[in-house]
């Protein structure tokens, strides 16, 4: 019986042995899990206290564009967090010293709003944000401030009745088009389009908005800005999906894409670069049916005075502009509306400026009045910042002699004619390329 108790009392101690070792494991096991979901609570900690203090300790409010903004996608169906970086506040009503000097202070609308604002930021006021929903004017509102309201063409009712919408959501975007991955971007092109001009994007991607790094090691990048159809034209947004998909250049928001509404187009992309494109150092804002030179371009930009980096605004420059007058005129203002000559600007159809400048650009914006006219519009931000437009006699956005119309060598030396047809600019783009070509 001895030899058996022997044995039950050794399997009993192997026993309490591999009881042990259990206990220690699991007691071991227990502690790392507890340490990792300690540490875990200890960041969502952190990032709650980091949120809190940005959100809530502010001294001012985290005014709304700051926010993340949720919109859908339409290519996957599922939602887009777009941020923006803080921008700096304009509460130094000097910074819009030069505009006062060009906007006279009378009774027209545009130039009582515009006044009315300045009064606002000399008082320390913020700028209105209004949700998108809820942005439009009331007709009584506008009928009560402009005696001649109802008299105005419906485009410029419409313009008036949307003037205060701001903050559309974007349809397509373009998160990762200016990743560092493959270097910086040193000219983003930024064209103006609809959504049936697909001819004209292709013309240009195929030609001179080509993606890539040129000489010196630089990289272009092209983005192509547009609204949406109204309800009166076919939808092309499926359309739009499978070319956004395979180009990866389209942006798109929720506003009916106008002529009007360009100026909103304009500040749209600001707040995207902002958000996507922090870092790029020229800015080519143009319209599709342009035809640039990117090599000439380049050429000229690199060629800049370094004091020249951070303050460009470049194109074919009208000085001593006004409003016009004749109702039938696509430019037509009416004189209750705004009355008085116009800051010198540089025309619409192709211009450049410094990246640095988006961030004031964007902040002076939020406080001027939206103008019918983008160009105008464009050239009153820069006034405001007293950044005068500086005039280059290779910008033709008023085109150039018909006879020249076709002379590869004439457009060899441009930076930019205005207009051309797909075809056009297909044909240019080849002849200048051409290594026969003698000019």
């Amino acid at each position: 019986m001895r030899p058996i108790k022997a044995l039950v009392v050794k399997a009993l101690v192997v026993m309490a042995f591999l009881c042990s070792l259990c206990l220690i494991f699991l007691y071991s096991s227990l502690n790392l899990h507890l340490a990792h979901r300690h540490r875990a609570l200890l960041e969502v900690s952190a990032n709650r206290r980091s949120e809190i203090s940005f959100e809530t300790l502010s001294t001012k409010p985290v005014p709304t564009y700051l926010r993340p903004t949720l919109t859908k996608d339409s290519t996957k169906s599922v939602l887009i967090q777009v941020t923006v970086t803080p921008t700096p506040d304009l509460h130094q009503a000097a910074v819009f010293a030069t505009l006062k000097k060009a906007v006279p202070q009378n009774t027209a609308y545009w130039n009582r709003v515009f006044y009315s604002g300045i009064r606002r930021l000399d008082k320390g006021g913020n700028s209105t944000r209004l949700d998108w929903s809820h942005c439009r004017h009331d007709p009584e509102q506008l009928r009560t401030n402009i005696h001649d309201f109802t008299s105005y063409p419906e485009l410029h009712q419409d313009f008036l009745l949307g003037m205060e919408c701001r903050n559309p959501p974007i349809l397509i975007d373009q998160p990762e088009k200016c990743t560092s991955e493959d270097g910086e971007t040193f000219l983003l092109f930024a064209i103006k389009s609809t959504p049936r001009n697909f001819e004209q994007r292709q013309a240009v991607r195929e030609t001179w908005g080509r993606e890539a790094l040129y000489g010196g090691g630089v990289r272009v990048r092209i983005v192509f800005l547009l609204g949406s159809s109204s309800l009166d034209e076919p939808d092309l947004s499926q359309l739009l999906v499978l070319e956004a998909r395979h180009h990866g250049d389209l942006l798109q928001w929720d506003f009916h894409d106008s002529f009007f509404n360009l100026t909103l187009k304009e500040q749209v992309f600001y707040r995207w670069v902002l958000s996507r494109c922090p870092k790029v150092s020229f800015v080519f804002k143009g319209d599709d049916d342009v035809f640039a030179n990117t090599e000439a371009i380049l050429g000229y930009l690199q060629s800049l005075e370094p004091n020249k980096n951070s303050t460009l605004y470049l194109g074919q420059i009208i000085s001593t502009a006004s409003p016009l007058r004749d109702s039938k005129s696509k430019y037509y203002i009416p004189p209750t509306f705004y009355d008085g000559p116009y800051p010198a600007y540089a025309g619409g159809g192709g211009y450049l400026f410094s990246g640095s400048l988006i961030r004031p650009l964007y902040s002076v914006s939020k406080f001027l009045p939206f103008y019918p006219i983008d160009d105008v519009y464009s050239g009153m931000c820069f006034n405001a910042l007293g950044i005068l437009p500086e005039a280059h006699d290779g910008f033709q956005t008023f085109d150039i002699r018909e006879q020249d119309r076709e002379n590869p060598c004439v457009h060899k030396e441009l930076l930019l004619v205005h207009r051309r047809s797909p075809q056009q600019i297909i044909r240019l783009w080849r002849s200048i390329h051409n290594p026969v070509l003698i000019c």
